[in-house]
């Protein structure tokens, strides 16, 4: 197993001991101001998700919280794997 995912599993685990599932999950994004990197992070999450925006003070970057029903663990990290491809994103 490799090191990462060996922290995966950790994280998987840890996970799994603090919530009861499902679950509402808080997700945290920071990303370069762009209507369309916005737009392409919204689309991975669900409809019933609420998703809160705040511009930087120049108006540089944007943060981005999201809280949505999680089913499991897994979904949590379905949802970073594909909030990576997004040019320039930052997971908090």
């Amino acid at each position: 197993m490799s090191m990462e995912e060996e922290h995966i599993e950790r994280l998987r685990a840890r996970l799994n001991e603090i919530h009861i599932w499902p679950s509402v999950f808080m997700f945290k994004f920071i990303l370069p101001t762009d209507e369309a990197r916005l737009i392409q992070l919204k689309l991975i999450f669900g409809e019933s998700a609420e998703i809160r925006e705040r511009l930087s003070s120049k108006g540089n970057y944007t943060s981005v919280t999201v809280r949505e029903m999680m089913l499991s663990a897994d979904d949590i990290f379905d949802r970073y794997r594909r909030a990576k491809d997004i040019k320039d994103i930052i997971s908090l």
